[in-house]
């Protein structure tokens, strides 16, 4: 049954996952399901006002009167919208699960139709014992930017918004379950719980839209440090910029952002941090891609205008953003199983290192299905990025790899980490071994590198299996002393692709890149633009819900290259450079990771 409904979703493109997103729960459901969306667009990480309201009992309070220790959850609600009507046992629950973990809940009914004796009958029925708001003016949703009247909004003590959307997948427009497959509002408060931030931060919430217009949060004034530039930092930096992270130096405090100002504002105003490439999405239309880091448009204002400002005020200390945990291990479920280097790989203090090739065998006596993977460097701060490929049993592993085979796992800088959506996985044959190619770089300090991935089996065989493939060009001719040196690969589409995510993999002089498909009618489509490519981040941009490209199509992946003198990292601008394993050398590489059914592929038909 499972196998026929993926399928089924499939080929009519309404499946979709959180797999995606780096360490993510995964989901998948079909029908107009709660997709993830962009934290910083939904005010993820900023702080509320201490908004006032009144309920029906007759009582006026604030938010923060209903705190009860850790939070608070308020939770749009209707009597007559069919999908709230739906979770009213669950906001009856809801009530007693929260009280017990010290978190406030307070329902919000922002419709002026619905009247007084139809709310008094559903407060009764479901034994609701918390605030009820008949928020009859839409002040309160309003001044909340509530989106539907399925939306749940997790607030922790400080009034910081930590999760906005969906409760969970159970139901939805034109669907429901007998029971959810992601639990997106539990696992937010059980983050907060920890102290940390969570994994998936915002989705939309299947239910009836809410016209507010389009009022902004009130106004907080100046923006000052602690209210606005800290929070910004923590939702959007501190996950590298901290103390035991990626990044050369942390964020975590005032002196250290005032030690760095100036580097963050050429930074944030020239786009290159946070790290994320792809051209913008065109106005007016849908942002594809779940892992966009890039700043939203009102964090990148706020904070900018910060930093500009003669003064930089930093505001009252006790409005600062409560401290974030952080997990120093397994970001994944716990392994079943860990592999590591098979002896430690000496990175000198300084230079450069060609890139290392390192084989670990897996030896495992039977196909093993792969359900999540974590790659976890022993030193982070020496470590580029990793490209593992899988050498089947009996193939050479003594052949140099040319980086467009059989991709298996990365490892980038803030990212070595993937969950696959539940009923999909990754195939590890066996007796299988997997071969690492690991770019270090020297950072003044010799160590001894010995890198680990933990490996999490799915519990069943899948329906779905996720494949990566390489478009890739290895016939390169890069003339010298060129600043914009054009290459193309194009390919056919043998089969019906489902793609889930896109990489691009160019050496130093690697400048733009661009993937493009033609279907067989003649329609061309841009899938993904990346007008500035940057070596130091091997980003994947993973789409929200699989993009169905039908066999047949052509695949082309274009790369600009500056081999010139313009070109800081390059080696020697008055060399030929052709393709090769070396940074000194070039790659021109599309990876394509698709999802398609076990044991059944659909190929075109030869003309």
């Amino acid at each position: 049954m499972l196998k026929r409904t993926l399928l089924s979703l499939l080929s009519a493109g309404l499946i979709w996952s959180a797999m995606s997103l780096p360490n993510a729960r995964a989901a998948t459901i079909g029908g107009e399901g709660p997709d993830v969306i962009k934290a910083g667009d939904v005010g993820i990480g900023r702080q509320l006002p201490d908004l006032e309201f009144t309920a029906v009992s007759g009582t006026k309070q604030h938010l923060s009167d209903l705190i009860q220790g850790t939070g608070l959850v308020i939770a749009m609600t209707s009597t007559s919208c069919p999908v709230s009507k739906r979770y009213a046992a669950t906001l009856s629950r809801l009530q007693l699960d929260l009280q017990a973990k010290g978190i406030g809940l307070l329902l919000l009914n922002p419709f002026t139709s619905e009247r007084s004796t139809e709310i008094e009958e559903f407060i009764r029925q479901n034994s609701i014992s918390v605030p009820y708001v008949s928020d009859t003016d839409k002040s309160l949703a309003t001044a909340l930017q509530a989106s539907t009247t399925s939306e749940v909004l997790l607030l922790d003590s400080s009034l910081t918004l930590q999760y906005r959307g969906a409760i969970d997948d159970q139901f939805g427009l034109g669907y429901h379950l007998d029971s959810p497959r992601s639990c997106y509002l539990k696992d937010a408060v059980e983050a907060l719980l920890a102290g940390r931030q969570a994994l998936v931060q915002a989705t939309a919430a299947p239910g009836c839209e809410l016209d507010l217009g389009d009022a902004r949060s009130p106004s907080n004034g100046t923006v000052t440090y602690y209210r606005d530039v800290a929070r910004i930092l923590q939702q959007n930096c501190m996950r590298c910029h901290r103390d035991g992270g990626i990044a050369p130096f942390a964020l975590d405090e005032l002196p250290a952002v005032l030690d760095r100002a100036k580097a963050i504002l050429r930074v944030v105003e020239q786009r290159h941090m946070p790290p994320w490439f792809a051209a913008p999405t065109a106005y007016g239309t849908e942002n594809p891609w779940s892992n966009d880091c890039s700043l939203s448009t009102r964090d990148r204002v706020d904070l900018l205008s910060w930093l500009h400002s003669s003064d930089r005020p930093l505001g009252d200390s006790a409005q600062g953003p409560k401290p974030l945990q952080f997990s120093e291990g397994w970001s994944i479920t716990k392994p079943d199983v860990v592999l590591q280097l098979p002896q430690p790989v000496t990175v000198k203090a300084q230079g450069t290192m060609p890139y290392q090739i390192v084989l670990v065998p897996t030896n495992f006596a039977e196909d093993r299905w792969v359900s999540a993977y974590e790659i976890i460097p022993s030193h982070r701060d020496v470590v580029h990025h990793v490209i593992v490929q899988m050498i089947k049993e009996g193939a050479d592993t003594k052949k140099v790899p040319d980086g467009a085979g059989s991709f298996w796992a990365a490892y980038v800088p803030g990212n070595g980490a993937r969950t696959y959506a539940t009923g999909t996985a990754r195939l590890l044959s066996k007796g299988a071994t997997l071969q690492f190619q690991i770019h270090y770089t020297p950072n003044g300090k010799a160590v001894q590198e010995q890198m680990q991935i933990g490996l999490v089996f799915a519990k069943e065989p899948p329906e779905m299996e996720v494949k990566t493939f390489g478009v890739a060009k290895h016939d390169l001719k890069i003339p010298p002393n060129t600043a914009n040196h054009h290459e193309t690969k194009e390919q056919r589409v043998p089969f019906d692709l489902n793609i889930t995510s896109l990489m691009a993999h160019l050496h130093v002089r690697g400048k733009a890149f661009k993937y493009e498909v033609t279907y067989a009618d003649g329609k061309q489509e841009v899938l993904l633009d990346i007008p500035h490519y940057d070596f130091n981040w091997q980003l994947g941009y993973n789409y929200k819900q699989p993009k169905f490209v039908p066999a047949g199509s052509t695949m082309r992946v274009t790369a600009i290259f500056d081999n010139s003198s313009s070109n800081k990292a390059n080696p020697d601008p008055n060399k030929e450079v052709k393709w090769g394993a070396q940074t000194y050398d070039e790659m021109l590489i599309g990876y394509v990771e698709t999802l398609n059914p076990v044991g059944g592929i659909r190929r075109a038909t030869k003309r």
